[in-house]
């Protein structure tokens, strides 16, 4: 064999295999997973399972479910037969809050609270601006990347109220001031340690709530990192709210 043939079969080679590589990675890309699963197909169509782009879901009266991929979010619901994919236009003034969502470090100027006038009630649907912010209203699993800085916030910022946090025996009390929704985790006094119960009550809740902690060492970039990863690690209000603030996204 000459050079030349050599060669030419070598560029004929590396070109096949650019190819097949381009295919695969546009499988990847058509892939979609359930991120939120409601209604009688719940189990049929679980959070978490993937999909491919040839499946089809057929979905009855009272399920609602949500679908993502490519860092966007899709909402089917029944009755009816759906592609696994479909083209997903995001509203760009919306995907800004997925970003701030997923910025990691949240600091005080980042408020996201809700003023109110006399008289009128904080909506409930009111959500935490960043995933690393912990809702105390909201129980569970919370995935916490810097403890050092771990911030309870609430929906609202008028009034003074004090939250008490119960665990293992010890007992802190936080003050939240008129005018501010932030007020850091007493780490002084309760250090965040990982697979303990915390009680929370007071501070405007209407009843406790428990809180466990989970680790996070290197915390995604992506929303579907991120996702994932509350998946995985079982942080679902964190999971709920990035699910929910991407469909707020979804502009058509």
């Amino acid at each position: 064999m000459s050079f030349p043939d050599f060669r030419m079969r070598r560029l004929g080679l590396t070109a096949a295999a650019a190819i097949a590589a381009v295919a695969m990675v546009g499988t990847a890309a058509a892939q979609s997973m359930v991120v939120r699963s409601t209604g009688p197909s719940a189990s049929k169509y679980p959070a978490g399972a993937k999909l491919k782009s040839s499946d089809k879901l057929t979905l009855v009266a009272g399920d609602r479910i949500i679908l993502m991929q490519a860092g966007k979010t899709r909402t089917l619901s029944g009755p009816g037969t759906f592609g696994a994919t479909g083209t997903v236009q995001a509203s760009q003034s919306l995907g800004g809050n997925v970003t701030r969502m997923l910025a990691k470090g949240p600091t005080m100027r980042s408020r996201g609270g809700f003023s109110r006038g006399p008289g009128e009630e904080a909506p409930a649907n009111v959500r935490a601006p960043n995933l690393w912010l912990l809702d105390y209203r909201e129980g569970g699993t919370f995935c916490v990347l810097d403890p050092s800085v771990l911030m309870l916030w609430r929906p609202n910022m008028e009034g003074d109220t004090a939250l008490e946090i119960e665990s293992a025996g010890k007992k802190a009390t936080v003050a939240i001031v008129d005018g501010a929704n932030f007020r850091k985790w007493p780490t002084d006094v309760l250090p965040v340690q990982y697979g303990t119960d915390y009680r929370l009550s007071g501070g405007g809740l209407a009843k406790p709530v428990t809180v466990r902690f989970a680790a996070v060492e290197n915390a995604p970039d992506t929303a579907e990192g991120s996702i994932d990863m509350l998946m995985g690690k079982g942080c679902s209000p964190q999971l709920n709210r990035l699910v929910d603030t991407m469909s707020e996204a979804e502009a058509g």
